[in-house]
This record gives C-alpha cells, sequence and structure tokens, in this order.
C-alpha cells in the first residue's frame, strides 16, 4: 500500500505525512519545507486522523491556503487534491480511498443562516482581503465600522456572533481564518481581476451609471 505523502510540484520532491500532524513552511524546522516568499514560516498543518487527513491553515500568512484553488481554512483532503501554500503547490496521495455519495461528502460545509447585517460585515471584512481568490489582510474592526457607518463596538459584536455561527475557535489570526472560512462556503465572491474591472467600468461610463460593487455575495 502506498504511504500517503504529498508532491511538491516545484521539485518534484515527495514528503511522506507524518502519523500525527505535517507542519508546512518556509522555516527550517517544519516537515515540508517550500522555500518561497510567499510561503510562511509556519503555514499549515496537514493532520491524520486514521484513514482520513485534513488540511489547516494556520492564519500566519497574507496569502493564505488553498485546496483545488479554493480558499479554505480548514479541509478533507483526497488523494489527487492540490494543495497551494502561498504560490507553492503540493499534490496529495497514498490515502486510503473511499466511495460516498455527494450529499454526505464532510467537504461541503454546511452554510450557517446569517443576518443582513451580519452579510454586510462579512463583505467590508473581506473586500480589502480578496483578489483573484487569493488573500492580502482582510479588514480591521475599525476598517468595518467606517465602510459600514456603525460604532466599532457593533463591528465586534457581530465579529462575535459570526465566530460562533460559524465555529471559530479563539487564537492568533481569528479574522483571518473568519474570512478564509466564508470565502471557503462562497459568502464571498473574490475581486475582479484588474482588465475584467476596466470591462465592467466602461459601459456604465458610457451610460452614465455606477460600477458594481467591487465584492458581491454569492447568490
Amino acid at each position: 500500500m502506498e504511504t500517503p505523502h504529498i508532491r511538491i510540484e516545484s521539485t518534484g520532491a515527495v514528503v511522506r505525512l507524518r502519523p500525527d500532524v505535517t507542519t508546512v513552511g518556509r522555516g527550517k524546522a517544519v516537515d515540508v519545507c517550500l522555500d518561497h516568499p510567499s510561503v510562511s514560516k509556519l503555514h499549515a498543518e496537514i493532520v491524520r486522523r486514521g484513514p482520513y487527513a485534513y488540511v489547516s491553515d494556520l492564519g500566519l500568512s497574507r496569502h493564505g491556503t488553498r485546496v483545488n484553488g479554493k480558499v479554505v481554512a480548514q479541509r478533507l483532503v483526497e488523494n489527487g487534491d492540490v494543495l497551494s501554500f502561498g504560490t507553492e503547490r503540493c499534490r496529495v496521495g497514498g490515502l486510503t480511498a473511499e466511495a460516498m455519495p455527494p450529499e454526505s461528502d464532510p467537504r461541503k460545509s454546511a452554510v450557517p443562516e446569517l443576518t443582513r447585517r451580519e452579510v454586510d460585515v462579512v463583505a467590508a471584512l473581506c473586500r480589502p482581503a480578496l483578489s483573484d481568490e487569493a488573500f492580502v489582510a482582510p479588514a480591521t474592526a475599525r476598517d468595518i465600522a467606517a465602510d459600514l457607518v456603525v460604532t466599532e463596538a457593533a463591528v465586534k459584536q457581530h465579529l462575535l456572533r459570526l465566530y460562533q455561527k460559524l465555529r471559530i475557535a479563539e487564537g492568533p489570526g481569528r479574522r483571518v481564518r473568519l474570512a478564509n472560512e466564508v470565502v471557503a462556503m462562497g459568502l464571498v465572491r473574490p475581486l475582479p481581476t484588474a482588465a475584467a474591472a476596466s470591462e465592467s467600468r466602461e459601459p456604465s461610463a458610457s451610460h452614465g451609471g455606477t460600477p458594481p460593487p467591487p465584492s458581491q455575495l454569492a447568490s
């Protein structure tokens, strides 16, 4: 039986996954060392639980973690999945395959019911940070308050409720993990590319209209 591993696409190197936790990053002491400035010194963990494995972004990088191109906070992984840490890509292999109907796929997170104001808050949280599905940094509570013209205290209360609804545990990078999760759930869409934004503005200008908002909620 093939041993669970990841293959680093840039070098072809194959790294076996540890039985418990495999650390990924740019630092010298991690298990999977990816020497690229887009990768944090301690970027993510790949955790094995019996025959399963999941990747967990540690919220310490400006560029986040993706599974098959989608930004994630935590996600169960399967053979053939491509994990992106910054711009470095790794392919998963050697895990036990398990057939499972689509409706029971544990990687599909249930989307909690959000109030209209909570939707506004998550949109404002991610607006400055999304570009081609890549994170730079989410907005601060003060930035969100200014954007929505409400008090910073009110924004913090909404964020606390969102942490509870989306089960974002306390700890470093909590806002980043919340932003990752709402993007992974499809609650917020990435900003258009510069070219697409330019094209979308041209018709609006000629008709005297206003350009669409930079970030829209998923329908």
